[in-house]
């Protein structure tokens, strides 16, 4: 895989994430475990795949952004 296809795929995974938490804020609905269950493997996974993604894009966005890299 690519550099710039894993920095968009975190780059949406993290988008995700954050819609997500914007929803448990403001709406108090958690929609991954609406999805998926509340506590269920999947919904783990999930989670653990958009911390992943979050944490590659803030170790890795500089580099890969155009808009930053400048």
């Amino acid at each position: 895989m690519c550099s710039k296809t894993t920095h968009m795929i975190a780059f949406i995974l993290m988008a995700v994430g954050g819609l997500n938490w914007l929803l448990v804020g403001a709406a108090d609905l958690d929609l991954v475990a609406t999805i998926f269950g509340a506590g269920t493997t999947i919904a783990k996974v999930v989670y653990i795949v958009v911390g992943l993604a979050t944490v590659y894009e803030l170790l890795t966005h500089k580099k890969n952004c155009s808009c930053c890299s400048k």
